[in-house]
């Protein structure tokens, strides 16, 4: 759902039982364009390579997740590292086409499809909140007439965030219970806003809530149904579902874990009803289907070149690594140079980030602890999409 939720109560420590050293399984397969390129006879190899199996191992063992799958792309085709345990209870291996929910990467799947209204004159996004959800965003200093679709997407509205009053802990005690939407958006209204609409920046999973409403109002379909029109059905991700009610994981996928406090043993978290995340944080994807859709969507294969430019204007979120916010899309910059556009997500037993470059480099990577992990864990998994989107590019043969 969100990125910033570390943790269900307590700070961690690493447990020593992490440490144990796994081992890491190289998968590549050749894309189109391999027979093309100057493919290097080992895949694997190389000084980048190697960095890239050093940080899986470390995820898998100082940082504390039982695995990890890193998926990256270029025009030699897709490399899937994988390491440590799918489950803990029979240490089975982490499969290289493995399913996972992905949180809040839902967020860039939601942004575009208001993005695709905006091209089709249905949605206006400097128009007020209010237009498209009369009376819904009401109480406590929130008011719709005033907030403007582009600053729900952007989280620019100041609407409090709704898991800031419903912690994991509370979701855990009924996992696979409902969740009604206009409920979770009440518990947020309840409280004042964060700031005045337009004047700051600040993580609002509510106000993708509120954008799931809109879509739904504006199209008469819901939002899961417009994105597996608009998107899942068109670039053929057929790992991607939006599971509604559904606890399951569909397919090969990993068990996902918690970690519920300090020194505590790890939590199963794979059955759990997504509901409480919503519009916010609860499809399920894979690696290739992520990877997929990065690239579509910054390559212009889903937007007009102008729902492109606006879902592309960022503006500062004041982290200290140059992260910067657009329309459900963050941008980062590269140590190689550049920028990349991708997303990070946390939902109950996973952690997920991913990312591509507008010259076709892709790159996702996923741990099945959340939350719980350490801060290390979230730099890793950083550290591997950059050096991933940072691997030098083969050249055409001639």
């Amino acid at each position: 759902m969100t990125r910033h939720r570390r943790a269900l109560g307590g700070a961690l420590t690493l447990a020593a039982a992490a440490a144990t050293a796994t081992a890491l399984t190289v998968h590549h397969t050749p894309g189109r364009a391999a027979a093309a390129a100057a493919t290097p006879s080992d895949p694997s190899g190389g000084a980048d390579h190697g960095r890239l199996r050093e940080i899986l191992r470390r995820l898998t063992t100082r940082d504390g997740a039982p695995g990890a799958l890193l998926q990256y792309r270029d025009r030699t085709g897709d490399t899937v590292l994988t390491g440590g345990d799918a489950d803990i209870t029979r240490h089975a291996p982490m499969r290289p086409d493995s399913r996972f929910r992905i949180g809040s990467m839902t967020k860039p799947f939601v942004a575009t499809v208001v993005l695709q209204l905006a091209g089709e004159h249905r949605v206006a996004l400097d128009a007020p909140v209010e237009r498209y959800l009369p009376g819904v965003v009401r109480g406590h200093g929130n008011d719709g007439r005033v907030i403007t679709v582009r600053q729900l997407l952007q989280h620019t509205s100041g609407v409090p965030d709704y898991l800031t009053y419903l912690s994991p802990l509370d979701i855990l005690k009924d996992p696979t219970a409902h969740h009604d939407t206009r409920d979770l958006v009440n518990l947020a209204l309840a409280h004042p806003p964060t700031f005045a609409p337009g004047t700051g920046w600040r993580y609002s999973n509510t106000g993708y809530l509120l954008t799931g409403m809109l879509i739904e109002r504006v199209t008469g379909h819901t939002y899961a149904e417009e994105i597996h029109r608009r998107i899942i059905a068109p670039l053929d991700l057929d790992g991607t579902s939006l599971p509604g009610d559904s606890p399951r994981i569909p397919g090969p996928h990993p068990r996902g874990y918690a970690r519920p406090g300090e020194d505590a043993p790890l939590l199963d978290t794979t059955a759990v009803n997504p509901s409480a995340a919503g519009a916010a944080g609860e499809m399920i994807s894979t690696g290739t289907d992520i990877n997929r859709f990065f690239d579509a969507l910054v390559r212009g294969a889903l937007l007009r070149p102008a729902q492109l430019r606006e879902m592309t204007r960022t503006r500062p979120t004041g982290h200290p690594d140059g992260t910067a916010y657009g329309l459900g899309l963050e941008s980062r910059p590269l140590p190689c140079g550049g920028l990349y556009w991708g997303h990070t997500g946390d939902m109950l037993g996973f952690e997920t980030m991913g990312g591509a470059t507008r010259d076709g480099a892709q790159a996702t990577v996923m741990v099945n602890l959340g939350p719980g992990g350490p801060d290390a864990q979230s730099a890793d998994m950083k550290a591997a999409i950059e050096t991933a989107l940072c691997l030098p590019r083969p050249t055409t043969a001639h």
